[in-house]
């Protein structure tokens, strides 16, 4: 069936399955690691409490059936053990439908983690897995040759994560109209990593260069995608590079390995074979009637649903990062449609003393990710997702963000709840919890060159006022919380 299949795609098809299978392990050892604290039984989004509101037609999810913390880390771990077997090639070593179930089994096990996993789980690349995750069953193993509808739908949703992040930016903040976004991107973005200060700091003209280049692979390379080899090829790659720079400049968890993945599925095995030493490619058979037929239903069924995101991506009011079905499947997605132009900070303070006076010292909880100490160096966590960490950014911008988690929170480090302070880097109440905690809003900056020569310091910050007042454990916001 030369129409169905696509056998110079077999590379393709190698560093796309075994790539994901790791963002899959990524996922599910960071839920496993984390969900105690932000909605186990006792967490502070707890899941049993979600479940009680809500049904499986509306949330998907094994959970509707049984919830239990000990019943979360298994379906957690067991997705973890699952993908460390498709990392390693086991959907090779099975016949094409255990392949596919396998892959099946690794896609219902996130669905389900994700659509209980409320605000902790509403950023876009966990749609994105859960898409590209799905996308992974149709393609089929060594046994036969990777079909070229699969592949081609591929693109189409490369197509999509790339040109609706550069629409979005088109239409939103002016910055990106007049390339000075990046001015303040790298200083006021989620999470800096560690590179983050050198970017911020390159000369201004090469910035506006970085919002052009930007414009260009995002609203013009993705077209290139759809038109014959080797121009596809070299499409891809310049995705796969710009990429590639965005991992080096932040923190965005999985967000731009899964893209650079997906542009690896544009990418054959005769352009790589011009940079790489390829093995021999693996004897294809013939794809069964049964899979032909189902991975045509497949395609038919992802044309349909493009309906929504075509929709969105033509609309004048473009939604980031919206799903419109209960299961993620073609989703719209996009980010950064506004910039940021100052960095807000959430520090998170405890003290021992029971009366609070102008003499109370205060001590500074430290996170793992986000920004705090000014003398910390940002590190590198993605693909890891620092979830606690991420919506202490959001909720620097508004307590909106913070309106369902942020009691509940503060209400656990004033009981050194164990699972909570895991989350943190550093608690200075080791012995016994603190008598009041409260939350200072800070403006941040990254240091100037000579700041960092002088007092050896990354960040520069000023105290703006109080965000949550000093809070005992006693008071009806952590009460309740």
């Amino acid at each position: 069936m030369q129409w169905f299949t696509a056998p110079d795609y077999w590379f393709a098809r190698e560093v796309f399955q075994r790539g994901l299978a790791v963002v899959y392990l990524i996922a599910f050892v960071g839920a496993a690691r984390q969900f105690r604290a932000l909605i186990g039984a006792d967490g502070m989004l707890p899941v049993p409490a979600f479940l009680a509101r809500s049904s499986f037609r509306g949330s998907p999810s094994l959970f509707h059936l049984h919830y239990s913390d000990r019943f979360f880390a298994g379906v957690a771990w067991a997705g973890a053990a699952l993908a460390v077997a498709l990392a390693t090639g086991a959907d090779d070593r099975v016949p094409l439908w255990a392949a596919m179930l396998l892959w099946l089994a690794a896609w219902a096990l996130y669905l389900s983690i994700v659509n209980v996993g409320q605000a902790w789980y509403s950023f876009g690349w966990e749609s994105l897995l859960l898409e590209t995750g799905f996308l992974a069953i149709f393609l089929g193993n060594d046994h036969v040759a990777p079909p070229i509808l699969v592949l081609w739908l591929a693109r189409w949703l490369l197509f999509r994560v790339e040109f609706g992040a550069g629409l979005i930016k088109l239409r939103g903040d002016p910055c990106w109209r007049d390339l000075t976004c990046l001015y303040y991107h790298h200083e006021t973005q989620p999470m800096p990593g560690p590179l983050s200060w050198l970017f911020h700091h390159l000369p201004r003209p090469l910035h506006r260069v970085e919002v052009a280049a930007n414009h260009i692979a995002q609203l013009v390379v993705p077209f290139a995608l759809f038109t014959p080899q080797p121009v596809a090829s070299i499409a891809a790659t310049i995705v796969v590079v710009t990429q590639l720079w965005l991992v080096l400049s932040g923190n965005f968890a999985w967000l731009n390995w899964l893209t650079i993945l997906l542009a690896c599925t544009a990418i054959d095995a005769r352009w790589a074979a011009t940079v790489l030493p390829l093995p021999d490619r693996p004897a294809f058979t013939d794809p069964p009637t049964w899979f032909v037929a189902v991975v045509v239903a497949f395609t038919a069924a992802v044309v349909v649903l493009s309906y929504w995101p075509i929709r969105n991506l033509l609309s004048g009011h473009q939604q980031m990062n919206a799903s419109f079905n209960r299961y993620h499947l073609v989703n719209t997605y996009g980010a950064f449609g506004r910039i940021e132009r100052r960095r807000w900070e959430l520090v998170v303070e405890g003290t021992r003393d029971r009366h609070i006076t102008g003499q109370t010292q205060w001590e500074e909880y430290d996170f793992k990710g986000k920004p705090g100490h000014p003398h910390r160096l940002p590190r590198q966590w993605a693909p890891y997702h620092l979830r606690l960490d991420w919506l202490m950014w959001f909720a620097a911008i508004s307590p909106i963000y913070a309106r369902s988690w942020l009691g509940p929170f503060l209400r656990r480090l004033l009981t050194n709840d164990p699972a909570t302070l895991h989350l943190l880097r550093h608690n200075p109440f080791p012995d016994a919890p603190p008598a009041h905690v409260r939350v200072r809003h800070y403006l941040y900056r990254f240091s100037t060159r000579e700041e960092l020569r002088r007092d050896h310091v990354w960040w520069h910050r000023d105290a703006v006022g109080d965000y949550v007042p000093p809070t005992a454990l006693a008071s009806p916001r952590i009460r309740h919380g």
